[in-house]
């Protein structure tokens, strides 16, 4: 029997134009997967640093890769009555979970967790959907200036 016996072949075409929808849920998704290793480290007393490749030219004038810490901002805080809260972004804009709620409060670091995870389920799920919009939108009509 050939190797490509025992693989399910199917007819199948990659699609090159994604919707705009999926585009946002898919970056926001990654950026909370980011916001997650970044919490889980910060617990384990540990650097999240994750890296960049960045081309800058040298002396002679050739662009060369550099490998460089990428900078993440944190999404969450501790407020003064020791809760934590999180507040979930898109680009520079800060979403509106609920009317007039930007945030989510938490009490432990393990709860952060857990509601990050939830979090990127939501989004995949799409119901941050409207949300994601608004923010992309607000986005958007600031470069229109």
């Amino acid at each position: 029997m050939s190797a490509l016996a025992k693989l399910k072949l199917v007819a199948s075409k990659r699609e090159r134009n994604l919707s705009p929808i999926i585009v946002r849920r898919n970056k926001l998704a990654s950026k909370i997967d980011e916001q997650l290793q970044f919490a889980t480290a910060q617990k384990e007393g540990l650097l999240y640093a994750p890296k960049r490749i960045k081309y800058v030219t040298n002396n002679t004038g050739e662009r060369i890769p550099v490998d460089t810490t990428k900078r993440i901002k944190e999404w969450f805080w501790t407020t003064s009555n020791n809760k934590i809260n999180l507040s979930v972004r898109y680009g520079s804009k800060t979403l509106e979970l609920a009317k007039g709620k930007n945030a989510i409060e938490l009490s432990t670091g393990d709860e952060l967790l857990a509601t990050l995870s939830l979090l990127k389920d939501a989004v995949i799920a799409g119901e941050l959907d409207e949300a994601i919009t608004n923010a992309s939108d607000k986005l958007r009509a600031g470069f229109n200036k």
